[in-house]
């Protein structure tokens, strides 16, 4: 059976240094500076987004049943539909419902 007071300090030691991991990118960067992170908060969500793409898109048989034309057209319709109104949300469901559909009907 684990100690009490082991216990306790165990947890203890756990807040500080949860505690300190949150805090000491405040300490580290100098006012003013801009943190790295803020660079990171630009270039990732469209570097992921194209990882996404590329790992959705790895597997096209254009020579097979379909040709590709689920795909092709799914990914037509998520450019048009952001460029339209700007909606992510809006593309993903979009693109979605359009993908299983025509997988539907030519698979």
């Amino acid at each position: 059976m684990i100690d009490i007071p082991y216990s306790l300090l165990l947890i203890a030691i756990m807040a500080l240094v949860t505690q300190l991991i949150r805090f000491l990118p405040f300490a580290v960067f100098a006012k003013g500076t801009p943190a790295p992170i803020l660079y990171l908060g630009k270039v990732l969500p469209p570097a992921i987004m194209a990882m996404l793409v590329v790992y959705c898109l790895r597997n096209i048989s254009f020579t097979g049943a379909s040709h590709g034309i689920p795909e092709v057209c799914a990914v037509v319709l998520v450019i048009v539909l952001h460029k339209w109104r700007h909606s992510t949300l809006l593309s993903i469901v979009g693109g979605t419902a359009c993908y299983m559909l025509l997988v539907q009907v030519f698979g």
